[in-house]
């Protein structure tokens, strides 16, 4: 004779249950995937015009950063030292110990000139004329300027000035939307 053991019956209150405890599951786990793995973000603005559109739509790894000051060229995201409720995108150009200078809208760091194929050249001659003064970058502290430099608040404006670590939510990597301008978005740094 064999023996068949019944399953038991399952009230609405057990299934209840397994719903409430997948959502809070859920919940938590995109929570942490939020706070400290990547995050999506939407461009707002032509700062960085054209390595980044308006309304485009892209993914931010905020994991590295937690343990290390994004590169050279990379695109990060941070928080707005004057309204730290904004976040901004821009380009890194230099990092701390480095010397930055920007002299008849060239940009050199360490004594070199930056090649910049990327930025946005916005007047007909394809001229910027903006200027900063040497400056060293402190400790823990990026140096930052948006692609478009005629229409970017970045390091050179008090508002902004050199990006501390403490308020870097993280590194650009893809764009993902809209589909046809998906791409990755690396590092990007020469000399002349």
């Amino acid at each position: 004779m064999a023996y068949t053991r019944e399953k038991p019956k399952s009230t609405w209150k057990d299934t209840l249950g397994d719903w409430i405890t997948s959502i809070i599951v859920a919940g938590a786990l995109a929570f942490c995937i939020r706070t400290f793995l990547v995050e999506l973000y939407v461009v707002e603005g032509n700062s960085m015009h054209p390595s980044l559109l308006h309304r485009e739509r892209l993914v931010v790894d905020k994991f590295t950063s937690f343990f290390k000051l994004p590169e050279r060229g990379q695109i990060i995201v941070f928080r707005f030292p004057k309204d730290e409720t904004r976040d901004f995108i821009k380009r890194v150009i230099a990092v701390e110990g480095d010397t930055v200078e920007m002299v008849d809208g060239k940009v050199y760091v360490n004594g070199k000139r930056l090649l910049e194929d990327y930025i946005w050249k916005e007047d007909p001659m394809g001229k910027n004329m903006s200027s900063y003064p040497k400056s060293i970058v402190p400790k823990d502290c990026v140096f930052v300027l948006g692609d478009n430099r005629n229409n970017s608040e970045d390091s050179r404006y008090d508002d902004v000035g050199f990006v501390p670590k403490s308020l870097i939510k993280g590194r650009a990597m893809v764009i993902f939307w809209p589909l046809g301008n998906g791409r990755l978005l690396p590092a990007m740094t020469s000399y002349k």
